[in-house]
């Protein structure tokens, strides 16, 4: 890594992955941050642009998918069936755009699955055992997410575990704490239908429009915020990113909130949508997540993804899922489905990775 610093304050810094560039004011705050991945994907001003080879093929993929399902099924393009794709994409693209965030910052939180399922057993217990009102059980949900963001990001950033076995212990914690709560049973809840049932617009459901709000507002802080800018520096490099004045601990942290606060919210929404709380919701949740996001563009090496890109890989397991489902093929084969687009992924990155250390 080659750096290079002037009287005024600019801090350059070639990198492995990518380049960052950050210029210091005169307390030593970052006010201009760029990363630009080498290799499919271009950032421009924090991810602005998406190139052809990732994005193109993605969209080339997902018409090859609508296609085919088209000639095989009579009902897969019908305006209900479009709808049902929507609404089972919300819960995991509100998780994938915090974990899209902590990819490109190079970090993890694969507890979601785990977390989604606390969240809905708490909120049943808070409503059907406690008696606490709907208002008063949704904000302990709240608090219980956060409270997930805050241990995830203190065990992380404070006392240093990578967030990979961080967040596959608390994975572990989460489900075994929401199956105590449950004793096993799930706990049913009656009347809290306005996230994923009701259907005020369009046929379309709470959810659906809340994803696409939290989408297109990650979209917007990604691209024209410093706090977007600076996760693409501190994933391309964290040192660099400290040499340019950026706390990148703090950042991190700030990150697993958010995390957390989305979990909180896709409890929510699963609660409303399935109606009961259990251990046993969101099984798997985690690498679906996980796999939509790497699908997308970003990289396991951090400082490369785009929310557009994560989009797309959700939309792609979805319409793998109902298309699957709609030609009547066992549940198992769309595991079988999400892992092996997984490792394509991942090799797909890994092969990146490799021909841009070459070419530097």
């Amino acid at each position: 890594m080659n750096q290079e610093t002037n009287p005024g304050g600019t801090l350059s810094s070639d990198l492995t992955t990518g380049r960052a560039s950050g210029s210091l004011g005169a307390g030593g705050t970052a006010t201009a941050l760029t990363s630009d991945a080498s290799l499919g994907v271009s950032h421009e001003a924090g991810g602005r642009k998406l190139r052809f080879p990732e994005t193109g093929a993605l969209l080339i993929f997902l018409a090859v998918l609508l296609i085919v399902f088209a000639l095989l099924s009579d009902v897969f393009l019908t305006y209900d069936n479009l709808i049902n794709v929507l609404v089972t994409a919300s819960v995991p693209m509100i998780l994938a755009v915090p974990a899209t965030m902590l990819l490109i910052s190079g970090q993890f939180d694969l507890s979601i699955g785990g977390g989604v399922a606390l969240i809905t057993t708490i909120f049943a217990w808070s409503i059907t055992n406690a008696q606490f009102s709907t208002p008063v059980a949704v904000l302990i949900a709240v608090a219980a997410g956060l409270a997930i963001g805050v241990l995830n990001g203190f065990l992380v950033t404070v006392v240093g575990i990578n967030a990979l076995i961080t967040t596959l212990g608390t994975l572990a914690i989460f489900r075994g704490l929401s199956l105590i709560i449950t004793e096993g049973l799930p706990i049913q809840i009656n009347g809290f239908n306005a996230l994923g049932i009701d259907r005020p617009f369009l046929n379309i459901t709470w959810s659906t429009y809340i994803f696409i709000a939290i989408t297109l507002l990650a979209i917007f802080v990604l691209r024209s915020t410093v706090y977007g800018r600076t996760l693409y520096a501190i994933g391309a490099n964290p040192v660099a990113a400290r040499l340019a004045g950026i706390r990148v601990n703090n950042i991190i942290f700030i990150t697993f909130i958010v995390s957390g606060l989305a979990v909180a919210l896709a409890g929510l929404i699963t609660s409303s949508y399935t109606g009961q709380g259990s251990g046993q919701n969101a099984l798997g949740l985690e690498l679906q997540v996980i796999t939509a996001v790497i699908l997308g563009g970003a990289s396991l090496a951090g400082g490369r993804g785009a929310i557009l890109g994560t989009l797309l890989g959700v939309l792609i397991l979805g319409i793998i899922n109902n298309g699957l489902t709609l030609l009547n093929v066992q549940s198992f084969w769309q595991d079988v489905a999400r892992g092996s687009l997984l490792i394509l992924a991942v090799s797909i990155d890994v092969l990146r990775l490799r021909l841009a250390s070459r070419s530097g």
